[in-house]
């Protein structure tokens, strides 16, 4: 699913965004002219507490050019529009997230540490969990982290094609799961109910016309997580209980190759 306006990565120029990414000299703003009133660096800053703090809907160069107090033409010196933004914003922060040192640790381990940098990635920036990325932004902040978490699944007998599926379907789960906690939140801010709440709410209706006879495992199963979960889903009791998943059916794999 796109995010909110058909957004994804990588879908202004190549070689512009490139060049700005890897920051090639002369790429972020005119060398000539006045003194220049921002840099690019400021304007993914920008963008970044927009999108942060109010979602993607929200971050137009007009919206970042009132934060820097530039005027949105003047925006346009730095960067060449939302599209190119986007991809450095996502670097960017790709390439400031914490990465822990997986020397020494089991290959359970690494995994279960990478899966928790990226879940804590998306909950410090829940835009990126809806912004498809099938053509990642080629900075160095994406193939950093793409480097480290390969590291992961080094040295255990996977081919090269094997680990970077391997790495895809880590962050997968990691990205679904992510979805569900910020769509949580995001409940109970716009409707102003938690969960316990709603359900609380909807309970005495749907006692009366609920048929337990005629449902009885949605009605078992349901009761029991409600009740365990204080709603429907809780989304750490998902990751947690699907990350151990995830790695079962990764040592099918792994542990049956041996490095």
């Amino acid at each position: 699913m796109a995010g909110k306006g058909g957004e994804r990565s990588s879908a202004g120029d190549p070689v512009r965004t490139l060049e700005l990414l890897w920051r090639v000299p002369g790429s972020g703003g005119p060398a000539r002219g006045p003194k220049q009133r921002t840099t690019l660096d400021a304007v993914i800053a920008a963008a970044l507490e927009i999108a942060d703090a109010e979602g993607l809907a929200a971050l137009t160069m007009r919206s970042v050019a009132a934060k820097l107090g530039i005027t949105p033409m003047a925006t346009y010196t730095y960067v060449p529009g939302k599209a190119e933004l986007l991809d450095l914003m996502l670097d960017t922060v790709y390439h400031r997230m914490p990465r822990h040192d997986l020397d020494g640790m089991s290959w359970r381990e690494r995994v279960s540490t990478i899966a928790g940098e990226n879940r804590a990635l998306l909950t410090a920036h829940p835009w990126v969990a809806y912004l498809p990325t099938t053509r990642p932004p080629l900075g160095p902040g994406v193939a950093a982290k793409y480097d480290h978490e390969l590291r992961a699944f080094d040295g255990l007998g996977l081919d090269d094609l094997e680990m970077d599926a391997a790495l895809t379907y880590v962050l997968g789960f990691v990205t679904s799961t992510a979805q569900l906690a910020i769509d949580t939140a995001r409940a109970a801010a716009e409707t102003g109910q938690s969960d316990h709440e709603w359900w609380e709410r909807a309970a005495p209706l749907l006692e009366r016309v609920f048929d337990t006879d005629r449902y009885p495992l949605a009605a078992r199963i349901g009761a029991a997580a409600g009740q365990a979960h204080d709603s429907a889903y809780n989304a750490d009791h998902a990751y947690e209980f699907g990350l151990s998943r995830v790695l079962d059916g990764l040592a099918a794999l792994i542990e049956n190759r041996g490095p």
